[in-house]
């Protein structure tokens, strides 16, 4: 088919709405006491933590220091209150193993949605048949297909529509459309307690409520196009990336605030998609401009260096088994893939004819990396071993952020599906 040229292969951008007004919502929180000893060791009780509502099944978060008076140490900060707690701290990922479906999702067909920007429709595709099974009109401008902190849930994001689509999983059906402004992408925080629509043209982050999706907090921005973000492993800050000023926000997650900003180090830079480590030591940001990833230290949020993969460099995803971590390079049809323990690129996957992978996510059961074809109106399906291409199904106009449901993990972060 004919393709586009590379100056039709851009985003359009688009000139800031009127600034929102801040609505916080404020919870009152039951903090323990410490107990102080009169011996050198202080021992500090862990702090019960309430969660947000009674959905989290979390118990307490806290923890325990000891002090001395030659060597004295500081207690590590509990994670975000309300947020389940991680099962494994060097790998935040290991609810994601496959198999690992959270019993609410468990009777949920597989499906992969694909929403078609250009258009207003989404895809489903059964990846048995890899065949378009139904195609749901949704609003203006569907740009990514984002599960629910809850995982009931699948919200099309009509980004130029300014609503969002809900999808009932459990039969594919489209429910009646929310109004929400500029709903570029959406995520949720940690504890579930809000979404957060990254609200690209507006240059605001809002807070709203995970289930009604009313307004709680807008958070105004001095950068340009905010679109992608992925939270610190304990919940506490998220990343998030500006794509049309090349810039990195850090927000505060509980106190809804910036606390970081920079510019990359790039001319031109056009950060994309964001994603932490499985230590939850690192995080990585694509960049389609600076046709690499960008490796950062997020607590201290310092200069991030560039680590080359391609021409176009768009999405991330993490391997069922969280050894590798597959990168698309939209603009050279190809797949980068990298290997955390070695701290480096191994392969590089190149799809037959050419292609432009974008967004998408893995199989629940790690065998195939499901893209969406952004400007050749199709997906890829790719075999995560081989790197063999084992379909190329057509789609409607513009595929973007697609989702594979159901995926393993106990709740969605949001964008098109980061679980842990």
């Amino acid at each position: 088919m004919t393709r586009p040229t590379p100056a039709s292969r851009t985003f359009a951008s688009g000139t800031p709405a009127a600034d929102g007004s801040a609505r916080p919502r404020t919870r009152t929180r039951p903090w323990c006491a410490a107990t102080v000893l009169l011996a050198a060791v202080t021992a500090l009780a862990g702090c019960g933590a309430e969660p947000s509502s009674g959905r989290t099944g979390v118990e307490a978060l806290g923890s325990k220091a000891a002090t001395s008076p030659d060597q004295p140490k500081k207690a590590a900060p509990a994670g975000l209150p309300g947020m389940p707690p991680v099962q494994d701290p060097k790998d935040i990922y290991a609810a994601n193993r496959p198999g690992n479906i959270a019993p609410v999702a468990r009777n949920f067909p597989s499906r992969v949605y694909v929403p078609n920007t250009n258009s207003n429709t989404v895809s489903v595709i059964d990846p048995k048949t890899y065949k378009v099974i139904e195609t749901i009109p949704v609003g203006i401008q569907p740009q990514h297909v984002v599960p629910s902190w809850d995982m009931k849930t699948l919200w099309v994001n009509n980004n130029r529509g300014h609503s969002l689509t809900p999808i009932n999983p459990a039969n594919g059906k489209a429910g009646k459309p929310v109004e929400v402004h500029d709903p570029y992408n959406l995520y949720f925080t940690p504890n579930g307690k809000h979404a957060v629509v990254m609200a690209s043209m507006d240059r605001e982050l809002v807070f709203r409520d995970p289930h009604t999706m009313n307004r709680v907090k807008t958070v105004p921005v001095t950068c340009a196009g905010v679109n992608h973000a992925d939270f610190s492993a304990d919940g506490r800050y998220f990343i998030v990336s500006c794509e049309f000023s090349g810039e990195l926000l850090k927000v505060d997650t509980e106190k809804m605030k910036v606390v970081g900003q920079q510019k990359l180090p790039f001319q031109g830079a056009m950060p994309q998609d964001v994603k932490i480590s499985p230590d939850g030591k690192t995080f990585y940001i694509a960049d389609m401009m600076a046709h690499g990833m960008w490796v950062l230290d997020g607590e201290k949020f310092t200069t991030p260096k560039l680590l080359p993969t391609g021409k176009g460099c768009h999405g991330l995803y993490i391997s069922r088994d969280s050894k590798e971590m597959y990168v698309p390079n939209r603009g050279e049809g190809s797949i980068s893939v990298f290997d955390f323990a070695k701290n480096k690129l191994t392969k590089k996957w190149r799809l037959p004819d050419g292609g432009s992978p974008d967004m998408g996510g893995v199989s629940a059961d790690g065998k195939v990396l499901w893209l969406a074809g952004r400007y050749d109106s199709e997906v890829y399906a790719i075999d995560t071993t081989s790197g063999r291409q084992l379909a190329r199904i057509p789609v409607g106009d513009g595929p973007h952020g697609l989702a594979v449901y159901p995926q393993p993990g106990r709740y969605s972060l949001g964008h098109t599906g980061i679980f842990r």
